[in-house]
């Protein structure tokens, strides 16, 4: 059982929603409430979610309705609840790479993954993903894109966008307030748990993670796990260091990206990363990552990818119970 999802003011009409404990498909979201209208930042990975975030945000937004959401990336624990907020009038804000992205993987897919796998990836993909509920998902499309940065403005509230993608994903932004300083971050950060990259280039993350360096918040909503501020940014940055110049080394060394995550992996338990969640996350980080050690490398396919996770998922549970695995 996971504890109670909180919504926590942050600021003078900003809000946090945040669900513990913060893995897979337990992501926050934020609320910014301006003059009779307000801004929401993502929703959630399914419609009873997201209908419990938007009823207990109702003392709030019953006098100031929500006119704008802003998708941080194109994963469906950050926009599987949009349609919930389609009307008349209603502003669906991305960067164009998220907008591009969003339709790739269709809450359907994942209906079918959970379902139809066996095995240990059965056992995992219902264990990350079980809880819940895919169906009758259809993300409406963004109303408006953009590239680099721009500003959305609600019942004279303004919320700076930053495109810092390709990331995480392939168009992942943040979300500023500088007069409230508050940030929410999506997914750029996961705070006490294994980020996972998708997209990259690792670069791209690391700067995004120093930028917010930079812009000082006072609070920061990260894509999962607790609030956090400057320290929480800082720590993501140098485990992504770690990972970047431990898949250079061994990529160098000859390493398989297979041989390459589990001695990585090995490395992480000697860390202060080693008691983050979600570490079997690094396998997909690893493949990501070999297409810039190694131009033309083409990394498996998502289930080929979920089955090496699993494995390493499986060998954890297995340590931690004090079994064999």
């Amino acid at each position: 059982m996971h504890d109670e999802p909180t919504l926590t003011e942050v600021a003078d009409g900003v809000f946090a929603w945040v669900q513990p404990d913060g893995s897979w498909g337990l992501s926050n979201a934020g609320l910014v409430r301006g003059d009779a209208e307000s801004t929401l930042v993502d929703t959630l990975f399914d419609l009873q979610l997201t209908q419990a975030m938007l009823d207990r945000m109702a003392s709030i937004t019953d006098a100031a309705p929500i006119q704008t959401v802003v998708n941080t990336h194109a994963n469906g624990d950050h926009c599987y609840g949009n349609q919930l907020l389609a009307g008349p009038g209603v502003e669906f804000v991305s960067s164009h790479a998220t907008s591009d992205e969003i339709s790739e993987v269709p809450a359907g897919r994942l209906t079918g993954l959970v379902q139809a796998s066996t095995g240990n990836v059965g056992e995992f993909l219902r264990a990350a993903f079980g809880a819940f509920d895919f169906s009758g998902i259809d993300v409406p499309p963004m109303t408006t894109t953009f590239s680099g940065r721009t500003s959305v403005t609600v019942g004279g509230r303004t919320v700076e966008l930053i495109e810092v993608g390709p990331a995480h994903t392939a168009g992942d932004l943040l979300a500023w307030l500088p007069d409230e300083r508050v940030l929410f971050t999506g997914d750029i950060l996961f705070i006490g748990g294994t980020p996972i990259m998708w997209a990259g280039p690792i670069g791209n993350w690391i700067r995004a993670c120093d930028l917010i360096a930079e812009l000082q918040p006072a609070v920061i909503v990260p894509g999962h796990g607790p609030l956090t501020d400057v320290a929480g940014a800082t720590e993501v940055g140098d485990y992504l260091r770690l990972i970047r110049d431990g898949v250079t080394s061994r990529h160098a060394a000859g390493m398989t990206p297979r041989e390459a995550s589990l001695d990585l992996d090995t490395e992480l338990n000697g860390t202060r990363f080693g008691i983050w969640s979600d570490r079997e996350r690094l396998v997909a980080t690893v493949h990501t990552m070999w297409k810039e050690v190694e131009p033309g490398y083409s990394p498996p396919d998502v289930m080929a990818v979920f089955e090496m996770m699993a494995a390493d998922w499986k060998r954890g549970q297995a340590a931690s119970e004090g079994t064999a695995p």
